[in-house]
C-alpha cells in the first residue's frame, strides 16, 4: 500500500511539474518579443539563455540536493523544490524585462527543481528489475503534463501573457502543501549518509560518479543524448513558427499531442517492450527512432510529415527512461541521490550548452546570409546520436532484463 501510494504522488507530482513547465513553451516567442526580442533569430537566441540559466544553476545544485536527500530524505526537499518553482513562476508572471526572467529560471535551477528527488525517490523503492519500468512511468506522467500544459499555456496565452506562469504558481504551490500532508518518507533514517564538504562540490561529485564501476559508459551517453535532444525544447515554438507560421495556439496543440504520443510510449508502451524484448533492444530501438526523427525534422516543410516524425520523437524517449536505470542500477540505496544528482547535472552541462549552440545554429540558418535551412540543427543533433551509437552497444550487459 505504501509502494503505490507513493508511486502515485510522485507520478501526480511530476505531472502537475510538466503542465507548469509545458504552459511556457508555446509563448516562449511571445514572451520574448515582450522583453525586447522581436524577430524569431533574436528570440530563439534569448529563449536559449534563458534555458542555459537554468541548466547553468541546476548544474551547480543538481548533486547537492541529491546529496542532501540521501542525508535528510527525499520528503522535506522534494517539497522545498515544489515552493522554489512556484516562487520562480510568480517572478515569471510579473517580470518586464529579460533580467527579472533570468533571476527567475536562475531560483528554479538553485532549487534542483523536483526531477533528481522523485527520481531518486522512484529508485528507493523500486527493485532493480522494476527501476527502468518505474523511471518510464516518469515519462508518462510528464507526457500527460505536456498534453495539458501547452493546450493550458496556449488557451491561457489568448487572455494575458502572465495568465499561465500565474496558473503555474498555483499548481505548483497546491503541490507542494498536498504533499506536506500525505507524501511519506521514502529513505529509512539507516540508510541515509552524512552530508559533508565533499558533497558542496559538484564537480567532484560528478567525478566520483564517473570512478563508480559501471557507471562511466551510462552516465557518458546520457550527457550526449540529453544533448542532441535539448533541440526540441529549444527550438520547436520558433522551429514551428519559422517553417509553418504558427500561431501560439497551434505550438501548444503540437506541444500537446506530442505529450499524448509521450504518455501512450513511456506509460504504456515502454513496459511491453521491456517484456518482450528486453532493456538493451528497447534502448536500441529508441536510438534509432531518435536517429530517424531528427533526420526528417531536419527536412521537412510539410505538416503529415510533421506529425511521423513527432511519432518517432516520442518513441525516442524510451531512451533516457532506461539509460537512468541502467546507472541507478549500479549504485548502492545510500547512493541514488546522489548519482540522480549527477545525471541531472550531466543533462544540465547539455541544458547549458546545446540551447546556445543550438539556437546560434537556428538563427545562422534562418538569416538572410544565403544559407537557410531551418532544421540545421536537428541534423546537428541527428550527428550527436549517430556518434553515441558504438557508447551505447557497449551497454548490453548493463541491462537487467
Amino acid at each position: 500500500m505504501f509502494k503505490n501510494r507513493a508511486i502515485v504522488f510522485i507520478l501526480i507530482t511530476l505531472m502537475i511539474d510538466a503542465i507548469g513547465i509545458g504552459i511556457v513553451f508555446p509563448i516562449m516567442p511571445d514572451l520574448m518579443e515582450r522583453v525586447g526580442a522581436a524577430d524569431t533569430g533574436k528570440g530563439a537566441l534569448w529563449g536559449g539563455l534563458l534555458m542555459a540559466a537554468y541548466a547553468g544553476a541546476l548544474f551547480l545544485c543538481g548533486p547537492i540536493v541529491g546529496s542532501i536527500s540521501d542525508a535528510a530524505g527525499r520528503r522535506p526537499v522534494l517539497i522545498a523544490a515544489l515552493t522554489m518553482l512556484a516562487l520562480d513562476y510568480v517572478i515569471m508572471a510579473l517580470a518586464d524585462s529579460f533580467w527579472l526572467l533570468l533571476l527567475g529560471r536562475t531560483l528554479a535551477g538553485l532549487a534542483g527543481a523536483t526531477y533528481i528527488t522523485a527520481t531518486a525517490y522512484i529508485a528507493d523503492i523500486s527493485s532493480p528489475r522494476e527501476r527502468a519500468a518505474n523511471f518510464g512511468l516518469i515519462g508518462a506522467a510528464f507526457g500527460i503534463g505536456f498534453v495539458l500544459g501547452p493546450a493550458i499555456g496556449g488557451v491561457a496565452a489568448e487572455i494575458s501573457i502572465a495568465a499561465p506562469f500565474w496558473i503555474a504558481a498555483v499548481l505548483s504551490a497546491g503541490n507542494a502543501l498536498f504533499g506536506v500532508f500525505v507524501l511519506p518518507e521514502s529513505l529509512a533514517p539507516e540508510k541515509r549518509r552524512p552530508f559533508g564538504k565533499r558533497d558542496l562540490n559538484p564537480f567532484k561529485s560528478i567525478f566520483d560518479a564517473f570512478r563508480l564501476p559501471g557507471l562511466a559508459v551510462p552516465l557518458l551517453c546520457i550527457l550526449i543524448f540529453e544533448f542532441a535532444n535539448m533541440v526540441y525544447p529549444t527550438l520547436w515554438a520558433f522551429w514551428t513558427r519559422e517553417v509553418f507560421d504558427w500561431p501560439t495556439l497551434y505550438i501548444g496543440l503540437s506541444l500537446a499531442a506530442y505529450g499524448v504520443l509521450l504518455a501512450l510510449v513511456q506509460g504504456g508502451l515502454m513496459p511491453i517492450l521491456i517484456r518482450w524484448i528486453g532493456d538493451f533492444r528497447t534502448l536500441m530501438l529508441g536510438m534509432i527512432s531518435a536517429l530517424t526523427g531528427m533526420i526528417g525534422f531536419g527536412f521537412t516543410g510539410s505538416v503529415a510529415a510533421l506529425a511521423v516524425f513527432l511519432m518517432l520523437a516520442a518513441l525516442s524517449d524510451l531512451v533516457p527512461a532506461l539509460l537512468t536505470a541502467m546507472a541507478s542500477n549500479q549504485v548502492d540505496e545510500d547512493r541514488q541521490g546522489v548519482v540522480q544528482g549527477v545525471i541531472a547535472s550531466l543533462s544540465s552541462v547539455a541544458a547549458i550548452l546545446a540551447p546556445l549552440v543550438m539556437t546560434g545554429l537556428f538563427k545562422a540558418s534562418v538569416d538572410d546570409h544565403g544559407f537557410y535551412l531551418p532544421g540545421a540543427p536537428f541534423l546537428f543533433a541527428a550527428v550527436l546520436v549517430l556518434a553515441m551509437m558504438p557508447l551505447v552497444v557497449r551497454l548490453r550487459g548493463h541491462a537487467s532484463v
